[in-house]
């Protein structure tokens, strides 16, 4: 199949430290290419894959500093819009940018939905392009989202060798992410606190959220010495972060349309302990992988219960469900689906 992966040029294609879209999309990229299709990238021309890579600006946006996309992804919507006989899916990862230019082409576009659909201008843009083929994220990722032409939900999924299965013998609690109210970190500190045990805390700061961390959470890492603030990491750093962990924190107060990180951290076979909010409940298996939490104090008495999870456990867990070859099999079901549609063989017709 001739598939085309058109990608956020906001970082490359793995990129070099945080950026949940596009290493998702390099994993399904790299994944789809393996199962023998011909795959082309449309993405940042320092990105790195084993599929035909279609350069749109040279650097990642955010490498070269800038902060407005919408040039740039009006210069990729036009390229993409002039190779699209040469693909039987246009597989977008670029929320809703691409309708106006493609809703003719709908029979042969899939658009996977990455973040948060809970936004108050959205319901709007879906009922003006209903007929778009959607993939969510998770199921809950749906509920804000009027009637649309959902094709599935596929889980996000990763390289079984990217992260093996570390020991969990650094006795410390792992905060990993970024570092915005939402997120949660004031919440794990006072989990680890109230645990009695150390925190490491690996995560972005973004310009946005760069008062937030100055005025609330500083102040409360400046007091707490049971906290060590690493800042970001890249992925050769996670699998000793998280592998040695005793468990993720992850007690998050939004909508989570997914959560990268806590696969990230059942692939280390180390188990999250998660507030129970967006896909948690999907993604975690309670009891098993780790423990899905109401509050701080539920959190905190989960942490006692760690030694009744078995590590090689979670990461069998995360390889029966999480693989990047079990999401890419789910989007080539997805594919053939769209190909074979009465549309899709009607214009191939003509």
């Amino acid at each position: 199949m001739r598939i085309a992966q058109i990608a956020p040029l906001v970082e490359r294609v793995p990129p070099t430290l945080y950026g949940g879209t596009e290493r998702v999309v390099s994993w399904l990229t790299e994944e789809l290419v393996a199962l023998g299709h011909d795959v082309t990238l449309f993405a940042s021309g320092d990105s790195v894959t084993e599929a035909k890579l279609e350069p749109i600006v040279p650097r990642a946006l955010r490498l070269a500093g800038i902060q407005n996309f919408t040039a740039h992804n009006i210069i990729m919507m036009d390229h993409v819009a002039a190779r699209q006989d040469n693909f039987d899916v246009l597989h977008f990862h670029i929320d809703f940018f691409h309708y106006p230019l493609f809703r003719r082409l709908a029979y042969k576009t899939l658009t996977t939905l990455h973040g948060r659909q809970d936004l108050p201008e959205l319901p709007d843009i879906y009922r003006a392009f209903p007929n778009m083929p959607l993939v969510s994220i998770s199921n809950h990722q749906r509920k804000p989202v009027p009637p649309v032409n959902w094709r599935g939900t596929v889980y996000h999924g990763m390289p079984e060798n990217l992260l093996n299965e570390g020991k969990g013998d650094g006795g410390y609690l792992a905060f990993l992410g970024r570092i915005c109210r939402e997120k949660g970190v004031l919440p794990a500190i006072e989990i680890a606190r109230r645990a009695g045990l150390p925190l490491k805390v690996a995560a972005k700061v973004d310009p946005a959220d760069r008062d937030y961390f100055e005025r609330d959470v500083r102040p409360v890492l400046e007091q707490s010495p049971h906290v060590e603030f690493i800042g970001e990491i890249d992925d050769d750093r996670k699998l000793e972060f998280l592998g040695q962990a005793r468990a993720l924190l992850f007690p998050i107060s939004w909508p989570e349309p997914f959560g990268l990180v806590m696969i990230e951290s059942m692939a280390c076979g180390t188990p999250v302990i998660a507030f129970n909010c967006g896909s948690v409940s999907e993604i975690m298996e309670d009891g098993l992988t780790g423990f899905v939490a109401e509050d701080v104090d539920e959190a905190v008495a989960a942490v006692g219960k760690l030694d009744r999870l078995f590590r090689p456990t979670i990461r069998s867990r995360f390889e029966e469900r999480f693989s990047a070859r079990a999401m890419a099999r789910e989007y080539v079901k997805i594919y053939e689906k769209l190909v074979t549609s009465d549309e899709a063989v009607a214009v191939a017709a003509e």
